[in-house]
C-alpha cells in the first residue's frame, strides 16, 4: 500500500497502523495481549467502561517525571554558571487541585492568569508565595486579592497596572514583588496565535520603554522590582528566538542595575512537544544548557552577575502525559475529487473537548484503543459531533481500514490546552479527567452532567 494522495506531506504511510510512536505517547503506553492500549498499567477499554467517553486519561507518574526533569535540568544548568532557576508550571495548560499538588510537591512554582486559576491553586493548598500572576487585563479585584494573599510575583503587563498594584500593596501593608513584561520584538517560529512577542499584539510593553517604566515602578515604596519578563510564544522547537530575546533583555537588564537591584530575569518558555511522529523535540537538558550558556556568555560580556532565571516551560510537563479516549459513532467514506477516498470517523466528542485543531489547525495522532487489526491502513479524519464542518479532532492519520462504530480511539498529547479550553458547545458536558498510576485509576475532575448544565439557567423550574 502507498500513501494516500490526500495525506499531508509530513504524514508517512505506516508499516503498522497499530504502533504507538514513543515520542508522542506517554512512556507507559503499551498494548496488552488483547490489543488494548494500556496507560500506566490501566486498560483504556476498562476505563471507558467504568468512566465513559470522552475521557481524559492522565498518567500521574509521567507528569511528575516531567516536572522533575525540567526542574533538575535547569537547576544543574544554572548552578554550573553560578546562579539558580525557578520553574513555573503553566496553570493555563491544565489546572486542577490534584495536578497543582503534584507539581508543587515536585518542586515547581505555578503561573496563574486569572482569579479562577488563583482560586484553584489556593484550594489545592499551594502557598501563595510560589505563585506568579500573569494577565494583560487583571481586574482590580484580582490584583487586590493577589496582593492580600501574598502572591510571590505579579507580572505587570502595562503602565496602568503599576499604580493599581502599588495602591493594593499600600492598602494591605505589603511590599509586592513585581516583574515587567517586555515585548522583545522577537518573532517566534510558531502559529500566529501562539506568538506573544510580536510588535502588534496585546502583551507587554516595548523593550525601549523599559527603563522609564522601571523607574516609575521604583518610585513606589510598596513595590519591589524583581526583573524583566519575556515570553516569545508557545509550542516552539527552535532555540534561536529564546537566545535573541535573552540578549535583548540582558542589555536592558544591565542598564537597570545602575538604578537598583534586578535579582531575576524571566525568559518564559513555551517549549514544543510532539503531537505527531513528524515533530522533532529538543531534549529539555539541551534547552536548559543552551539557556544557561547564552545567559552566562552575555552577562560576562556585559560585566554583570548572572541573575536568577525564571522559566515557564509550558505544555511540556502535562501535554504528553494525557490521552483522550473516544467512542466511534459512525464512519463514512467520502470520495474527494472523484477519485480518492477519505474515511470520516465521527466520535462522541470534538471541538468542545479539543478546540486546538479548529483554532490553530493543530495536528494530532490517533490509534485504535480497544484492539489491533491487520486490515490495510486507511487515511482517516477524526470528526466531532458538533454542528461545524471545522469540528475536527485529527485532520489526518492512518487507522486500520476496518475501524467501525463501537470501536474506541485514543488521541495522545492532549494534556495541555484541551480540557482548559473545553466548552459546552451544543450543550455537551465537559469530560471527566481520570488519573492513572500503577494500574489504578481515580477521577480527579468529574464529568459534567445535564444537571450541571441546567444549574445556572435561572429559567429552569423546579
Amino acid at each position: 500500500m502507498t500513501a494516500s494522495p490526500l495525506a499531508p506531506g509530513w504524514l508517512a504511510h505506516p508499516e503498522d497502523a497499530n504502533a504507538l510512536a514513543p515520542t508522542v505517547w506517554p512512556a507507559s503506553a503499551t498494548r496488552d495481549a488483547a490489543g488494548a492500549i494500556r496507560v500506566a498499567g490501566a486498560s483504556l477499554t476498562d476505563l471507558a467502561a467504568e468512566f465513559g467517553t470522552p475521557l481524559y486519561v492522565v498518567d500521574e507518574a509521567e507528569v511528575r517525571h516531567r516536572a522533575v526533569a525540567v526542574r533538575d535540568a535547569f537547576d544543574r544548568a544554572f548552578a554550573a554558571v553560578g546562579s539558580s532557576a525557578h520553574v513555573y508550571y503553566a496553570g493555563k495548560a491544565f489546572l486542577c487541585t490534584t495536578v497543582a499538588r503534584w507539581v508543587v510537591e515536585e518542586g515547581l512554582r505555578i503561573d496563574v492568569a486569572s482569579g479562577g486559576e488563583l482560586a484553584v491553586a489556593l484550594a489545592a493548598g499551594v502557598d501563595a508565595s510560589v505563585l506568579g500572576f500573569h494577565g494583560n487585563n487583571k481586574s482590580l479585584a484580582e490584583i487586590d486579592r493577589a496582593v492580600d494573599l501574598g502572591v510571590g510575583a505579579i507580572v505587570l503587563d502595562s503602565v496602568v497596572e503599576i499604580d493599581r498594584v502599588a495602591a493594593a500593596a499600600e492598602r494591605h501593608g505589603r511590599v509586592q514583588a513585581v516583574r515587567l513584561r517586555i515585548n522583545s520584538g522577537v518573532h517566534a517560529s510558531t502559529h500566529e496565535y501562539l506568538a506573544t512577542a510580536r510588535e502588534d499584539q496585546k502583551f507587554g510593553i516595548p523593550l525601549a520603554d523599559a527603563p522609564g517604566v522601571v523607574a516609575a515602578i521604583r518610585t513606589h515604596p510598596s513595590l519591589r522590582f524583581l526583573g524583566l519578563h519575556s515570553h516569545i510564544g508557545s509550542q516552539i522547537f527552535e532555540s534561536a528566538g529564546f537566545a535573541e530575546a535573552a540578549r535583548r533583555l540582558l542589555a536592558v537588564h544591565a542598564e537597570l542595575l545602575a538604578g537598583g537591584e534586578v535579582p531575576e530575569l524571566n525568559l518564559g518558555g513555551g517549549f514544543g512537544i510532539a503531537y505527531t511522529s513528524a515533530d522533532v523535540v529538543t531534549p529539555i537538558e539541551q534547552i536548559a544548557a543552551d539557556f544557561a550558556r547564552v545567559v552566562s556568555t552575555e552577562c560576562e560580556a556585559l560585566g554583570i552577575p548572572v541573575p536568577v532565571v525564571a522559566i515557564e516551560p509550558g505544555r511540556v510537563i502535562v501535554g504528553p502525559s494525557t490521552v483522550t479516549l473516544y467512542e466511534v459513532g459512525t464512519t463514512k467514506d467520502v470520495v474527494v475529487d472523484g477519485a480518492d477516498v477519505r474515511k470520516y470517523v465521527s466520535v462522541d466528542g470534538g471541538m468542545s473537548d479539543n478546540i486546538r485543531p479548529a483554532l490553530y489547525g493543530a495536528d494530532y495522532t490517533v490509534r485504535l484503543a480497544n484492539r489491533t487489526s491487520d486490515a490495510d491502513p486507511a487515511l482517516v479524519r477524526i470528526a466531532g459531533k458538533h454542528c461545524e464542518s471545522g469540528d475536527i479532532v485529527v485532520h489526518a492519520d492512518y487507522l486500520p481500514g476496518d475501524v467501525t462504530p463501537g470501536d474506541l480511539v485514543a488521541v495522545p498529547a492532549t494534556g495541555a490546552y484541551c480540557w482548559s479550553l473545553a466548552s459546552n458547545y451544543n450543550y455537551l458536558g465537559r469530560p471527566a479527567v481520570v488519573a492513572v498510576r500503577d494500574g489504578a485509576a481515580r477521577v480527579i475532575v468529574r464529568r459534567e452532567t445535564e444537571a450541571d448544565l441546567l444549574s445556572r439557567d435561572v429559567g429552569v423550574t423546579a
